[in-house]
């Protein structure tokens, strides 16, 4: 019977959170997946996994400087040999203990047919060896193969995610056809511009076959629209046609084809895995009950026999009940003996007074926004802050008086049970401990104080810290207004549903950035062209792969798509330097 309770719990645990049946179900076994499964031991192996992935940001080279402009930045802080080989290795050491334990639930058979586990046993193994070989040469190497395989921890720690990444595999056949298609026409418009636009005063972007694909690639996504047509349009309306006919069927026809396809085979196949998973919670269901109705389980039960029996449907229905959102109930009202504080309080807990509330957050913000256009054509030193800092005290006053007497009115409990309150009461006390600051520092205040005096902080960076905080304290009009209320608590569930797709394109930024570093770090530079358009023109320095944090706001700008051609012709131009390079030292 007491192995039947062991066994139930563990049933009713996978069926609770839709996870796979197959493992060891006896008493030792269940305990050690309840135990493995706890939100804190989930959360422990969740930072480590965040741990391992942030250690790109630290390690050589290091993104630990304030600009990254190579013309600016000053050098970064190196850490020394062994500071992250030591943090990786303890990771590294987690994660073998999360493989065994595992491997150990699921037993060999699951362990053999499971490829995440295989190939997390060989991540984890080249990833020992590679540390190895990185200690032995006084971390002096310059390609570490482990970055590279980090994500990886990510991927296999997530059931979502994989099932994201099955899904891309099944849907790249799908969408085969369509690339194919976009491929033939880019190649047949690409002959077409070349045979049209042959004049050799206007053909910038024809010149040759490389340049042509490149700049209709480029006109797909719409980055240089309407630059390449210009040339051509300024000398002949009719040449127009060629660019908008190649737009609309590559743009708007085959690209959105190409997305309608990839959103169709996603939909189809996550609710195949929906249905999957709702059948696996319904045995694990199933099998609980089983387990409970067994005989030394009934003997056992005699004891609450009044109490009374549960069928299968009523034993289903608890779970149901597990999945609904739980409702948060308030602690009630403190009681007051006094007539007058009975009557304050019903004055302060009125709806009413977050209304004026929100009034007064209103009408700070008005009059900083007011102040800003004031002060939008003065300098720094000729701006006078006192009446911002008058106005802004009279204000934090009357936030902490808010803040006061809905403690009074609710007690501390019912306060803080309140997110917006804990939001609102946050920000106040920030707010009121800034301003002592600012007293503290630059005495009372008085008519002509100086903006630019510096003590820990300038007087004009602290009042710009004020005023950021009051414009970012107005969000508590949210939650009062239930339309936006409504918006908002929609993208927050849309930013929930998402993490799998997040956590895909994490890796995909992950890996691009590590292999940029390998291939660009330190050469962007030595390139220089001040024609038009041009990553130097731009002034685009700041964007470069010398270190991870660079790159991944570099592929965030690719990602974008608005003028991603000035970075691929930038390191374009650094590749064909370097091929060049080679050809002459191998002459």
């Amino acid at each position: 019977a007491g192995g039947g309770r062991e066994q139930d719990d563990g049933q009713a645990v996978i069926a609770a959170d839709y996870r796979s049946i197959n493992h060891r179900v006896d008493a030792s076994s269940l305990r050690m997946y309840r135990w493995y499964y706890s939100r804190i031991c989930q959360w422990g192996l969740g930072l480590t996994i965040a741990m391992v992935l942030l250690l790109a940001f630290v390690e050589r080279p290091s993104s630990l400087s304030i600009s990254s402009d190579p013309w600016l930045r000053s050098p970064p802080w190196e850490p020394p040999c062994g500071l992250t080989e030591s943090i990786e290795m303890v990771c590294l050491i987690i994660f073998s203990f999360d493989l065994a334990v595992k491997s150990y639930l699921i037993g060999w058979e699951e362990f053999r047919k499971s490829k995440w586990l295989v190939g997390y046993t060989v991540v984890i193994s080249f990833s020992i060896i590679d540390w190895v070989l990185s200690v032995s040469m006084v971390c002096d190497e310059k390609l570490r193969i482990r970055r590279l395989l980090r994500p990886f921890f990510l991927l296999q720690n997530s059931s979502l995610m994989k099932k994201t990444l099955k899904c891309i595999k099944r849907t790249l056949p799908e969408i085969a056809s369509v690339i194919l298609l976009l491929a033939l026409h880019l190649c047949l418009f690409t002959m077409i511009g070349m045979l049209l636009f042959a004049k050799t005063e206007w053909r910038l972007h024809f010149r040759t076959m490389p340049d042509s694909l490149t700049s209709l690639l480029v006109l797909l996504t719409t980055a240089n629209n309407p630059d390449v047509m210009i040339p051509a349009y300024s000398l002949n309306r009719a040449y127009s046609i060629f660019f908008v006919a190649f737009s609309v069927i590559g743009t708007y026809c085959l690209m959105n084809l190409l997305t309608a396809i990839i959103y169709n085979q996603f939909r189809g196949y996550l609710l195949m895995s929906v249905q999957t998973s709702i059948i696996r919670r319904r045995l694990g269901i199933r099998a609980a009950f089983q387990v409970l109705t067994c005989k030394g389980a009934q003997q056992e039960a005699q004891q609450y026999a009044d109490v009374g029996y549960m069928d299968r449907e009523q034993f289903r229905k608890i779970f149901d009940e597990l999945d609904k959102d739980r409702i948060k109930e308030h602690p009630p009202l403190p009681q007051y003996n006094s007539p007058v504080l009975q009557r304050l309080q019903v004055v302060f807990s009125h709806y009413y007074l977050t209304i004026l509330g929100n009034a007064v957050a209103l009408a700070n913000v008005m009059c900083i926004c007011t102040i800003l256009v004031l002060n939008s054509e003065k300098s720094i030193a000729e701006r006078d802050n006192y009446i911002m800092e008058i106005i802004n005290l009279c204000f934090i006053l009357y936030y902490m008086f808010e803040m006061c007497v809905k403690i009074f009115a609710f007690g501390w409990r019912g306060y803080l049970s309140y997110r917006n309150n804990i939001f609102d009461g946050f920000l106040t006390i920030l707010l009121l401990v800034l301003q002592i600051t600012i007293y503290v520092t630059y005495r009372l205040p008085y008519s002509h104080w100086n903006p630019s005096s510096h003590g820990v902080m300038s007087l004009w960076e602290m009042v710009r810290l004020v005023n950021m905080l009051i414009v970012f304290r107005f969000l508590r009009i949210i939650p009062d207004i239930k339309l936006m209320a409504l918006v908002a608590s929609t993208l927050l569930d849309l930013l929930k549903n998402l993490r799998a797709f997040a956590g895909i394109l994490v890796v995909v930024y992950y890996v691009y950035a590590v292999f940029g570093i390998w291939l660009f770090e330190g050469n962007i530079t030595s390139n220089f062209s001040m024609e038009c358009g041009t990553y130097e023109q731009l002034g685009y320095w700041p964007n470069n792969f010398d270190d991870f944090a660079a790159a991944i706001i570099l592929l965030y700008d690719v990602m974008i798509v608005n003028n991603w051609q000035a970075f691929m012709d930038a390191y374009k131009q650094f590749m064909l330097t370097i091929m060049l390079m080679t050809m002459v030292h191998l002459f």
